[in-house]
């Protein structure tokens, strides 16, 4: 019988998609989120709703049914020590708030293995990459310091390829699937903690749901890989369409960003491609255009970066900065990318000003 592992996921929404996957596996897991939403996992549990090639309507997997155990815990009350895996299930700007802030320091004290499945890829994650000087790209970060006590060594990083997202209208203990694609992540520095990531790979390849006595095998698999630079693949995805949502005066969805002008979102995602493999990826570690466009045609909402500046935020996880700044420091230069930057600068400006003036307004009142 396979050792059954403890744990912590940063991050209640997008991570009940991978505490899904693993309680089904028989692990146990505890989910960080806001007090109310804690009261109410543990009480309801969470529920995950995916399509299933070749059935009509969602797949409901309700975590009460499952074999392992899931509870939900505040930021203050996690004792990171008392597990064997720390999942990063945030967006980056939310982890330095109060709270968060001293989680992520206990857990880096701790020195508990870390694997982030978050777009950014956290700081010490990127100083394990040959070339890359990860100090000349802290100005990318919300609050880089966040990230100083971490050993690059005990942090890896998960693609976060399957598409999510909280219907508007449901409690926050609910998560519907998009895109149903596999999390790619690779090994840590010390091989048992990459054995451990191999055993949840193999427990949740083997896992299966009872629906109506039918045991099915659900999509969203955990995939490990030896290369450092799996989970980079993303960047092409998301600097071709995630990020070209983002228009001047308005946003549009990741299909039209990629398919209103397919020669053009073509050449971004290989350049970017290129350099991924500039840096020592192997062009088989990435995903190829055809397929990306492919998925491309089922996402018809602009992406949640696009959302969030519509929607008046003050920061935002900034991979398009990230890639263009890496790419300077090979000498490399595009203009697409920069225009990309400039936009999301001048969304940001706004909104910080927005906010400002709004919270001046609130403190004469």
């Amino acid at each position: 019988m396979s050792k059954k592992y403890k744990v912590l996921i940063l991050g209640a929404s997008y991570g009940s998609l991978l505490a899904s996957k693993l309680l089904m596996g028989g692990h146990s897991v505890s989910l960080v989120c806001r007090q109310g939403t804690a009261g109410l996992i543990n009480s309801e549990g969470t529920r995950v709703r995916m399509p299933l090639k070749g059935r009509e309507g969602l797949v409901e997997i309700d975590s009460r049914s499952l074999p392992g155990r899931l509870d939900a815990v505040t930021p203050e009350s996690a004792q990171p020590a008392q597990y064997d895996l720390v999942c990063l299930a945030m967006q980056e700007p939310q982890y330095s708030a109060r709270g968060v802030r001293e989680l992520m320091r206990a857990i880096a004290v701790a020195k508990v293995p870390c694997m982030s499945i978050m777009n950014m890829p956290p700081l010490p994650y990127l100083a394990r990459i040959p070339g890359v000087d990860a100090s000349a790209l802290r100005a990318c970060y919300h609050d880089p310091s966040v990230w100083e006590h971490f050993e690059p060594g005990l942090m890896t990083l998960c693609s976060p390829d399957p598409q999510a997202f909280r219907p508007p209208e449901e409690q926050p203990n609910v998560l519907q699937v998009g895109l149903p694609t596999n999390f790619k992540v690779a090994g840590f520095a010390n091989p048992e903690h990459t054995a451990m990531l191999e055993q949840m790979e193999a427990d949740v390849t083997a896992a299966r749901l009872s629906v109506n006595g039918e045991a099915i095998d659900l999509p969203v698999k955990l995939k490990v890989h030896d290369s450092i630079f799996v989970p980079l693949a993303k960047w092409a995805m998301l600097l071709t369409g995630n990020y070209r949502c983002i228009g001047a005066e308005a946003m549009r969805p990741i299909k039209e960003a990629v398919h209103g002008d397919l020669e053009k979102s073509h050449q971004i995602y290989e350049w970017v491609i290129d350099l991924c493999v500039m840096l020592g990826a192997s062009r088989d570690d990435m995903v190829p255009f055809d397929k990306y466009a492919a998925a491309g045609q089922g996402l018809l909402k602009p992406s949640s970066a696009a959302r969030a500046l519509a929607s008046g935020a003050t920061d935002i996880e900034r991979i398009d900065l990230l890639v263009k700044l890496v790419a300077e420091q090979k000498g490399l230069y595009h203009e697409s990318i920069s225009e990309t930057v400039k936009l999301i600068n001048g969304w940001l400006d706004r909104n910080r000003k927005a906010a400002a003036a709004k919270a001046a307004v609130a403190e004469v009142a």
